[in-house]
């Protein structure tokens, strides 16, 4: 962490105009080191649709989204891309686009409508195609266990620690039937989005605002992973195993003790809390004037810290943007100017004004890829390979009549932050990459109002009509010059 404001010393290979994306494609595949992996990400919940179909069973994600005002275009995803009906013709996409890997999730209510029992042989047929046509094309798979959707059936959801052996459950039972055919396995993507906005603000599913309170959701999210990866190897899995942690460098906005008390707390919250047990074997210690608020480190089990502290293959990192922290917590104002009442922390997120935003108002600044891989080498010397995820690239797409999309801002992005990862990988072994997303979907509270995809769905269209970007023809045309 960045105890008082800087602002890293910006790449050398910063993009230049997006104009000339066929060069500079050129350049980004020779940079590419040999074996290094590229894939191309989406969730099941975001994507899949056919709600309804095969048994599917609700999500706290479709309960949340049915609540008026939850998300921002009254928007749900029922039917969103619907990839279970247009699965052929995403893979189809994978495999001109030239990507060593795809990164999906299984969504456990197709599979397990209710959490627990024997699985769904619908949701199991579906998978089945799905793993047959991307090894059919050559394209190796890596499947995450849980990306937000638990089944709503799971009362208590992840503030009931028996969802953690619900969990396992479903991950042996997942195991035995595909654990021939994945060859990574993540059992739980970012956690720590899914305590922070789903039980401490309430922004996410399933919509509570409990904030210290919500804690022991990240020490259940972590003990079902750890009990997951003890189940995927009972079952014999053949692929590798890791996990997927968001990591935000975090600076306090002045030198002030209060200023910097807050920016080391929110380190703790969404950093701190969810690698240490997973990579040392233990909480971070409690910072001394929230003692009280994180009691639960101090109280958990240390056979549980046993069974989250397993080895693993790879430790998957999903990298948005920065944070600043102040002081003081977050004001919301109506356009009268007269306060709105909201949940927050005693502290709030100062912009980062020296830095552009994507149209989601994530900051822009791929500078800080290097900050957030050198405090991951200080503070755990013993990583093991990395993958990096790159979440964020929302921008307001237009497309033509013909739904072709010129979305330069996203490749400057894409290219901007890979370029920095890369340039920054020297004191750990950066083994891969993902870019989000193959595909324009509900992108959760936003709905559809921030399209983060390579390809441009047609959400008018019942077809749901696929058209690639220009930033899916620039990744492209790298992966074809590696």
């Amino acid at each position: 962490m960045n105890p008082t404001p800087s602002t890293p010393a910006a790449s050398s290979n910063r993009a230049v105009a997006a104009r000339d994306w066929e060069h500079r494609a050129g350049e980004l595949g020779d940079r590419l080191p040999t074996g290094f992996e590229v894939a191309v990400a989406t969730s099941a919940f975001q994507i899949e649709g056919a709600a309804r179909d095969g048994g599917r069973g609700d999500s706290a994600w479709d309960a949340f989204s049915q609540v008026s005002g939850r998300i921002r275009d009254g928007s749900n995803a029922s039917v969103s891309a619907d990839h279970v009906k247009n699965y052929a013709a995403d893979t189809d996409l994978l495999r001109d686009l030239g990507v060593d890997s795809y990164a999906f999730s299984f969504a456990w209510t197709r599979l397990q409508p209710d959490g627990r029992g024997a699985l769904n042989r619908n949701g199991l047929a579906f998978y089945d195609r799905l793993l047959d046509a991307l090894q059919a094309d050559g394209i190796r798979s890596t499947a995450t266990l849980s990306h937000f959707d638990l089944p709503a059936a799971l009362r208590g959801g992840w503030l009931n620690r028996d969802t953690a052996g619900r969990f396992a459950d479903y991950a042996h039972a997942v195991a035995e039937a595909f654990g021939d055919r994945i060859d990574a396995w993540v059992t739980i993507a970012d956690p720590a989005s899914l305590t922070m906005k789903g039980y401490a603000l309430g922004t996410h599913a399933p919509g509570r605002a409990l904030l210290f309170d919500a804690l022991p959701t990240a020490h259940h999210q972590l003990l079902g992973h750890g009990l997951a990866v003890q189940a995927l190897r009972a079952a014999d899995v053949r692929g590798r195993i890791g996990l997927v942690n968001s990591h935000t460098p975090v600076q306090s906005s002045t030198d002030r003790d209060q200023d910097r008390s807050y920016a080391a707390l929110y380190d703790l919250l969404t950093n701190r809390l969810f690698a240490d047990p997973v990579l040392l074997g233990h909480y971070p210690d409690p910072l001394e004037p929230f003692a009280v608020e994180l009691r639960t480190l101090l109280e958990a089990d240390p056979d549980d810290l046993r069974t989250i502290h397993q080895p693993l293959d790879f430790y998957g990192v999903s990298y948005t943007e920065p944070a600043r922290v102040a002081a003081g917590p977050t004001v919301l104002k109506a356009p009268d100017g007269q306060p709105i009442p909201t949940t927050s922390w005693p502290f709030h997120l100062e912009p980062f004004r020296e830095h552009p935003t994507t149209s989601a108002g994530a900051v822009n600044a791929p500078e800080y890829v290097a900050v957030a891989l050198a405090e991951l080498a200080e503070r755990y010397p013993d990583l093991p390979p990395v993958y990096l995820s790159l979440a964020g690239g929302a921008f307001a797409d237009k497309a033509d009549a013909r739904h072709n999309v010129n979305d330069t801002a996203r490749v400057d992005y894409l290219a901007e932050h890979l370029l920095a990862a890369l340039d920054a990988a020297a004191p750990i072994d950066l083994a891969g990459i993902a870019f989000w997303s193959l595909l324009d979907a509900f992108e959760w509270d936003s709905g559809y109002t921030q399209p983060t995809g390579l390809v441009h769905v047609d959400f008018a269209n019942d077809r749901r009509t696929r058209t690639p970007k220009l930033s899916y023809r620039w990744l492209q045309h790298a992966l074809a010059n590696r």
